[in-house]
């Protein structure tokens, strides 16, 4: 990336609506804008307005004939989101007015910015850590209030401050051992080492903590695995098309028709839920349906929630082979039992059904998916069976996995520092084990970076963030 240059790009999400907006930044983003922009009132110039403006006028082609009528917003450095110079166009989002008005900015100097740019320059010029500037990203791709809130906490320094806490403590922690080193041959201590000992415990727990929360935050950003298993053409797919509100699955009485694992994510209630439709458990010698079934056997592992899905009018002689299939792979798992066409059964049949699965303790519901019955006792279910804890504004929850990699090897390296306060090591190992403690905390935050690390995360944004 050349900071040098002035970049531009459509930041609205690509295809037609009632507006779009085009972003310039750099140190000509303001000359380059001016060249193009004609305000409605005359006398004025956008070279000469105050950072915070908002001008109406028209953006003009260089044969004079106007393109369209715009808004411009101006920001002046430092405050503005890349930290310079920066002009955003609103103008009408018809595509051909969009791609004009970048061929207006292009012809005038700019260059179209890469994925992520206009981030990456918030970063590099100070205007939030790389652990804010990822949060952005996950800001946009939120899907549920759980998500957002948390993506939110983390753009404002949630995260960043503890980090910072935690960095400062080791910082004072190795400079009072490194300061004994010079001091080696005349047995100075600087650091009493009870103190040491206690305050290394205390960010070895806060450590573990922050570690300890990618699960949920990994789930709060993804969504909760459902996995539906049973066997074939009990109405998995039926529930998951009704779970979907499309039909996304493909319906069937052929035995043996979902052989492929399907996902798809709704939203109930601010809850995520990622649903994974399965193939049918059955024994046959299908090679290819036998594939699918040893997909919904690892499927299963990797849910947190089951909905074991049991047709009520038909139960299976091989419910035994399928109860221990089943029930070995979803041990410590929040399993719901999803009685099926309940409406063609009476209340005698549904007792006889319910017996034969006394021994699984999991809550049961008895729905129709082909006529929606219950199917809102069903998603109640799921919510109760999510259990997910209400975050509080400044709870700090992980979701990104580059910070749950550091987060781990710098829990590792403060345990090595414990480890040797206990067993009196010399004060050069402490020190290595302190430094590279907050080595694995400074790459979280982009303290400690490099281009090849930078270039992979602002990859993943989106032209115009």
């Amino acid at each position: 990336m050349n900071k040098e240059t002035t970049i531009a790009a459509i930041s609205t999400a690509p295809g037609v609506g009632g507006i779009a907006v085009v972003r310039v930044s750099g140190q000509e983003a303001i000359n380059h804008v001016n060249k193009v922009f004609r305000p409605r009132k005359e006398g004025i110039s956008l070279s000469m307005q105050p950072g915070g403006t908002v001008l109406f006028g028209t953006l003009v082609q260089p044969d004079g004939e106007v393109l369209d009528e715009v808004l411009v917003t101006l920001f002046r450095a430092p405050h503005s989101y890349t930290g310079e110079d920066t002009v955003e166009i609103s103008c009408h989002g018809s595509l051909f007015v969009q791609q004009q008005t970048l061929k207006l900015l292009l012809a005038q100097g700019c260059v179209l910015a890469g994925p992520g740019e206009f981030s990456q320059r918030a970063f590099l010029n100070g205007k939030m850590d790389l652990s804010q500037a990822e949060a952005v990203a996950d800001l946009i791709a939120s899907t549920s209030a759980a998500a957002h809130r948390m993506a939110l906490g983390q753009m404002r320094g949630n995260f960043s401050g503890e980090l910072a806490a935690l960095r400062a403590k080791l910082l004072e922690f190795v400079s009072l051992v490194e300061l004994e080193l010079d001091f080696n041959e005349e047995d100075v201590q600087f650091a009493d080492r009870a103190e040491l000992k206690r305050l290394s415990t205390e960010i070895e727990g806060k450590i573990a903590r922050l570690a300890a929360s990618f699960s949920l935050g990994n789930v709060l950003k993804n969504g909760i695995p459902v996995a539906l298993v049973g066997e074939t053409n009990v109405g998995k797919s039926t529930l998951l098309n009704v779970l979907l509100n499309e039909e996304r699955a493909i319906v069937s009485d052929v035995h043996g028709t979902t052989r492929d694992v399907i996902e798809d994510c709704v939203n109930i209630e601010g809850v995520t839920f990622r649903f994974i439709d399965t193939a049918g458990i059955r024994n046959t010698d299908d090679k290819v349906e036998n594939l699918g079934i040893e997909r919904t056997y690892q499927k299963i592992e990797q849910a947190s929630i089951i909905l074991w899905v049991i047709d009520c009018t038909q139960i299976s002689e091989h419910i035994e082979w399928l109860t221990e299939r089943i029930a070995r792979r979803a041990e410590g798992k929040k399993i719901i039992l999803v009685f099926n066409k309940v409406d063609k059964v009476n209340q005698d049949e549904r007792a006889v059904v319910d017996n034969l699965f006394a021994q699984f303790d999991a809550e049961r519901i008895y729905i129709s998916a082909k006529k929606r019955i219950n199917t809102d006792e069903l998603q109640r279910a799921l919510l109760q069976a999510a259990q997910l804890p209400e975050l509080q504004p400044g709870d700090v929850v992980v979701s990104n996995m580059r910070h749950y990699e550091a987060l781990s090897a710098a829990l590792a390296a403060i345990r090595r520092v414990n480890d040797d306060l206990d067993n009196n090591l010399p004060h050069d190992l402490l020190s290595q084990d302190i430094r590279e403690c907050m080595h694995y905390l400074g790459l979280i935050t982009g303290e400690i970076s490099t281009d090849e690390v930078l270039g992979t995360i602002f990859g993943r944004f989106c032209v115009g963030k």
